[in-house]
């Protein structure tokens, strides 16, 4: 029997029961990248010595039979620090120098009993909502003629197919969620202070957070990454006998039931002069329906978003890539990194940096426009992924259209810093996974969760592309 396509909570479990080793599970997976990603391109680097090493470690440590994630093969985004290797954050023009200790959410992964295989790919600073650098291009497993999305592209083509069950990623205006809806898996956007930022937090809107192909694998996930086993299931904390604390990083999660909610379908929330494929609005409100019999409440939400806020969110775009090419050689960078690095410069230069919107929006916009709903249901995309190309060749109006026109409807919750997630909900009739959003006010990724395991149960997905 080979472990490759298994879940996270079962490899988990056959390790510290004994019925397999963690060396064997990581080396199946390690077959699986070689055998796959040539086509794919998920990964910058495979560290297949490291992570079999480390699996040789990881069993004959004494708290085996304790760890939430035992065995589970990982991939690890390319912008957080991974101890012992370069983070490159998808550009040449970075420093090629190994980091000297795992991002704080690395550690826990570790510590939780995971095993590093690789680090994948992203667009350049992770500017883009496709995936392509100096690095390659990654492709979506689904279809590899179209993208991945991104900037998390990379992790969500590596857990699409099967290469590993689950991936650390980055979501600073939608970097989660949109390679999730590409890639037909399940992610979530933590709210603010649940698990500790990337180092680039993109004016506090970045957050780190899982990629899986259940809703298990994503909470159990997510609860290490926050250093709070109750957000996991209540049988599977209480099946490994963990307390409540991994460590004491500030934020907490509660799991609990979830009760009859208010639930407000979106399906065309966007501004005026933006527009929604036919097939995701219509995919959004069957996942309502799905719920509405689940015994919530479901009611219509018809007002969009503001031009203003759209603006807010391109601008703020902008003023994230000038940001981050400072103390960069701009001839190390690509056309597309310094075209948007210059737009925000100049934008700043007359006090349009999104700073205002952001602000605003934060701080009662969000709110308002929420309304008095416990959870809000969206499109995570706009339109079908793109083609799979070397974009980052390409200038400013050519990626802003791109991004903008298949890409705008998870912004928003980044400058909320609301919890927002991605959950597949049917197959559009290009063949492609679509996804649909939950969004959720401060604290209700325990709410989210629950409904997302709701639509599975009603709804299941192919947790894997069939590759060909």
């Amino acid at each position: 029997m080979s472990w490759v396509g298994s879940s996270a909570v079962e490899i988990a479990d056959a390790v510290r029961r004994g019925k397999v080793t963690a060396p064997v599970v990581v080396a199946e997976h390690l077959d699986a990248i070689a055998e796959r990603d040539g086509r794919v391109g998920a990964f910058r680097v495979v560290l297949a010595e490291r992570a079999l090493a480390e699996a040789r470690v990881l069993q004959e440590r004494e708290d085996l039979a304790g760890l939430p994630l035992a065995g589970v093969p990982i991939a690890v985004k390319d912008n957080v620090a991974v101890g012992g290797e370069t983070s490159r954050n998808g550009s040449a023009a970075t420093p090629d120098v190994a980091a000297q200790e795992d991002h704080p959410v690395v550690a826990r992964l570790r510590a939780a009993g995971a095993v590093v295989v690789g680090i994948t790919n992203v667009p350049e600073l992770c500017l883009a909502g496709v995936t392509d650098s100096v690095y390659g291009v990654t492709r979506n497993p689904w279809d590899l003629r179209r993208t991945p999305g991104g900037s998390s592209g990379g992790s969500a083509a590596a857990v699409a197919a099967g290469m590993v069950p689950l991936a650390h990623g980055a979501d600073g205006l939608g970097s989660l969620r949109i390679p999730a809806a590409c890639c037909g898996l399940v992610s979530i956007k933590p709210g603010q202070g649940v698990v500790p930022p990337p180092e680039h937090d993109w004016y506090r809107m970045s957050e780190n957070g899982p990629m899986a192909t259940t809703v298990a694998d994503l909470a159990l996930a997510l609860a290490v990454m926050a250093g709070d086993m109750s957000l996991a299931t209540p049988d599977e904390s209480e099946a490994l006998g963990v307390g409540r604390a991994i460590d004491d990083y500030p934020g907490g999660l509660t799991l609990s039931d979830p009760p009859r909610l208010r639930i407000a379908v979106a399906p065309m929330p966007l501004p005026p002069g933006f527009s929604v494929d036919a097939e995701f609005q219509r995919a959004v409100t069957g996942a309502a329906e799905v719920l509405g019999a689940a015994g919530h409440t479901v009611v219509e939400h018809t007002e969009r978003m503001s031009l203003r806020l759209g603006a807010a969110a391109v601008t703020t775009w902008f003023a994230c890539a000038a940001g981050d090419v400072e103390g960069l050689e701009p001839r190390g960078l690509e056309r597309r990194t310094r075209s948007l690095a210059r737009a925000g410069r100049l934008l700043s230069k007359v006090g349009a940096d999104g700073a205002t919107g952001r602000d605003r929006w934060r701080a009662y916009g969000a709110d308002q426009w929420f309304g008095n709903a416990d959870v809000l249901v969206t499109p995570t995309l706009a339109a079908v992924p793109p083609p799979a190309e070397r974009w980052g060749r390409r200038g400013l109006l050519a990626n802003a259209r791109v991004n903008l026109t298949y890409a705008p409807a998870t912004a928003a919750w980044n400058m909320a810093g609301w919890p927002a997630m991605s959950v597949p909900y049917g197959r559009h009739s290009t063949g492609t996974p679509i996804g649909v959003q939950l969004v959720a006010a401060p604290g209700g990724e325990a709410q989210l969760l629950a409904l997302a395991g709701q639509l599975e149960a009603a709804r299941p997905w192919t947790r894997h592309a069939p590759l060909t």
